[in-house]
Parts: structure tokens; sequence; C-alpha cells
């Protein structure tokens, strides 16, 4: 399996590869993951470990990489990380 920093790293940087990109992720106030479009992330370019992204009280939050659990292009799952149940 693609590791996710290098699929988020494609998918920001890759011109052939296209389409609209959302991630699910584990959101500890949530029950179900969080899915939202990359086009609403914000990378910093000194953390390859997180990414940010702007809540619902307006402040942008940390997540770190890996609670992302799957990634969908144009609607379909393209990659899915196996987690215990």
């Amino acid at each position: 399996m693609q590791p996710i920093r290098e699929l988020l790293n494609q998918i920001r940087w890759d011109p052939n590869f296209r389409g609209e990109f959302e991630i699910a992720f584990v959101d500890h106030t949530k029950p179900e993951l969080e899915r939202v479009s990359v086009r609403d992330l914000r990378f910093d370019p000194d953390n390859s470990f997180s990414f940010e992204l702007f809540d619902r009280e307006g402040q942008w939050v940390c997540i770190p990489l890996h609670r992302i659990r799957k990634v969908y292009r144009d609607g379909e799952l393209i990659w899915s990380r196996d987690t215990p149940e």
C-alpha cells in the first residue's frame, strides 16, 4: 500500500493525477469518519506528519496523518488503511 504522505503529495503536485479528492479521517468527537475535500486542507511545508483543517469554530486545527483512514477520487475509494475494530 502506498504511504498516505506519498499519495497526498501525488494529489497535490502530479498534474496527471486529477480529480476531486476527499479524505476521511478519525475525529475523536464523532462516531463516524469525518470526510472533507483535500482542497480544504492546508499543509505546512515544515511538517510532514500532519495537515491543518479549518474547523466549525473558525480555527485551524492540526490533524495527524495517521488519523486518515480513506481517500476518495471522484467519489470512488482509492486508498484505505486497515484499522482494528
